[in-house]
C-alpha cells in the first residue's frame, strides 16, 4: 500500500487534478486541489508527485495555518458538518472500476470488462429498488467516458430513478448519484 503524508504532492490517477494532501485516514486520502477545492480519494487512486528532497519546499506554516482555522469553525458549522458527514455515511457506493469487481484482469477485453460493470451496477439498482433504497452512488471514472455513457443509457430505461452527477467535491466528475422514486402506498 503507498504511504501518503500530509504536504505530498498529488495527482489523481482517472482525472486531471492535482493537489497537496491536507488529510490521511486509513485509505482515504484528503487532497487540496491547486484550485483549492478539498477532496477525498482511496490510495488507489493517486499517486505522489514530490520525491524526498522536494519536502524541503513544502511550507508546513501553511498546512498549520489551514489546520489552525479548521480548529476555529463556529458551533454551528460543526453541527452542520456533523450532520452533512452523517447523511452521507448512509449513502452506498459502489466502484465500478475493474480492479474493485474482479481479482485478476487479464485476458478480459473491452467488451467483457464493459459488461462486468455494467452488470454490476444492474444488480446494485435493482436491489435498491426491491429494498427501497432511496439514493446510491456508483463512481466509474473519467477515462474516455464509455462506461458513463452506458450506464446513463442503462438508468434511463427504468422509470423510478432519476440521476445526476455526484458531489463533485467529494467524488470529482467520476461518479453517478442515482435516487429511486418511492410508490408511497
Amino acid at each position: 500500500m503507498r504511504k501518503f503524508e500530509i504536504g505530498d504532492k498529488v495527482s489523481v490517477l482517472d482525472e486531471a487534478v492535482d493537489g497537496v494532501v491536507i488529510g490521511v485516514k486509513n485509505n482515504e486520502i484528503t487532497i487540496e486541489t491547486s484550485d483549492k477545492f478539498v477532496m477525498t480519494y482511496f490510495v488507489n487512486e493517486l499517486i505522489k508527485l514530490n520525491n524526498s528532497n522536494e519536502l524541503n519546499d513544502f511550507n508546513k506554516t501553511e498546512a498549520l495555518l489551514k489546520k489552525n482555522n479548521d480548529a476555529q469553525l463556529s458551533r454551528k458549522q460543526l453541527e452542520l458538518q456533523k450532520k452533512l458527514e452523517k447523511v452521507e455515511k448512509g449513502i452506498p457506493e459502489f466502484d465500478l472500476h475493474i480492479e474493485k469487481l474482479v481479482k485478476n484482469k487479464t485476458g478480459l477485453t473491452n467488451f467483457d470488462i464493459l459488461t462486468i460493470q455494467l452488470d454490476t451496477a444492474k444488480r446494485h439498482v435493482e436491489f435498491a429498488i426491491k429494498n427501497r433504497i432511496p439514493k446510491i452512488v456508483f463512481i466509474h471514472g473519467v477515462g474516455e467516458g464509455v462506461l458513463k455513457a452506458e450506464l446513463d443509457f442503462m438508468l434511463k430505461r427504468y422509470e423510478q430513478i432519476s440521476f445526476q452527477d455526484a458531489n463533485y467535491q467529494k467524488y470529482g466528475l467520476g461518479a453517478t448519484e442515482v435516487f429511486f422514486k418511492q410508490n408511497v402506498r
